[in-house]
């Protein structure tokens, strides 16, 4: 069946982290529980950081921010949810939505749970999973043999890593490899990518899922040059990355900034101006989404053509 547009998608899912992730979901937000959001807990700094190392738990700041940009309608629940605690007490620098997410998981069987419990509580449609449901850490292998254990560190790092692994090696949740499996379109980023669109990837059953999948895959690269190692990667670099997980030829389509040219990318290369008019290093809502429709007609003009 031919799709003109995203809204003719039975199943969409977008994988990431913090601010990029939120910013597709919310551009997205209109297909309801079709949309599935997958996020990286491999966060190990500021108030997340902190919850870490004393309860031993996930990651909850990236879920938190996405839950808090997909909230339609503000009200008391969203505002205490976005709260963060000042002063110079133990609670200072604490955001009250990871600590509600902490204290929900701690009642219940699966952090998946409490997720769903926060969601039904702020009017939220799109379903959000985190990646894994057990804590891990990021780890980069550096050109040196080192090891080089935590976000917070790997984004201090001067020289891009070798490669990514996690540790320890935790199971994905079994319902974020279910639903790229059923996925009609799956999107990865934008966001830091060695800290937020990768993590993920490195789940196998994630990966697999990815790999084996029917769905249309986009790749949606940042608006500027992001600060740290991943900085030094080109467009062409973190290409090879993604494919080194999800499978050589696996990307149909790299939605990027105007002036990205990169022959090599040619075909699945789109150029948009994708950028917020006040705040152009942001991807405004309407123009990401106007933009994916775009992605959706040239894949299947290309499929067409091929076939």
């Amino acid at each position: 069946m031919w799709q003109n547009n995203i809204n003719d998608f039975d199943r969409v899912v977008a994988i990431g982290g913090g601010h990029g992730l939120g910013r597709v979901l919310s551009s997205l937000s209109f297909l309801g529980s079709r949309l599935t959001g997958i996020v990286t807990t491999t966060d190990d700094g500021g108030s997340t950081g902190r919850l870490r190392k004393s309860q031993e738990c996930i990651a909850w700041g990236d879920l938190r921010n996405c839950l808090n940009q997909l909230v339609t309608t503000p009200s008391i629940g969203s505002q205490l949810f976005e709260h963060r605690f000042t002063g110079r007490g133990e609670l200072a620098g604490h955001n009250l939505g990871n600590l509600m997410l902490l204290a929900l998981d701690n009642l219940c069987v699966r952090p998946l749970d409490a997720i769903r419990l926060i969601s039904d509580m702020l009017e939220i449609e799109p379903k959000l999973l985190p990646m894994s449901e057990q804590p891990t850490d990021l780890c980069a292998h550096t050109l040196c043999g080192d090891q080089i254990l935590g976000e917070v560190s790997i984004d201090q790092l001067t020289t891009p890593p070798r490669a990514l692994s996690l540790n320890p090696v935790v199971p994905a949740t079994r319902e974020a490899a279910l639903a790229l499996s059923q996925a009609d379109m799956i999107i990865l980023g934008p966001g830091s990518f060695l800290t937020s669109v990768m993590p993920p990837l490195l789940l196998r059953d994630l990966a697999e899922a990815i790999r084996g999948s029917s769905a249309i895959v986009v790749f949606i690269s940042n608006l500027v040059a992001e600060t740290g190692p991943a900085g030094q990667l080109t467009l062409l670099d973190q290409h090879r990355w993604l494919e080194e997980r999800i499978g050589k030829g696996r990307i149909d389509a790299i939605l990027a900034p105007e002036g990205q040219g990169c022959p090599e990318l040619q075909p699945c290369l789109v150029q948009a101006n994708l950028g917020e008019a006040a705040l152009p290093h942001r991807h405004d809502r309407i123009k990401l989404r106007q933009a994916l429709d775009g992605v959706i007609l040239n894949w299947h003009i290309e499929h067409d053509k091929a076939g």
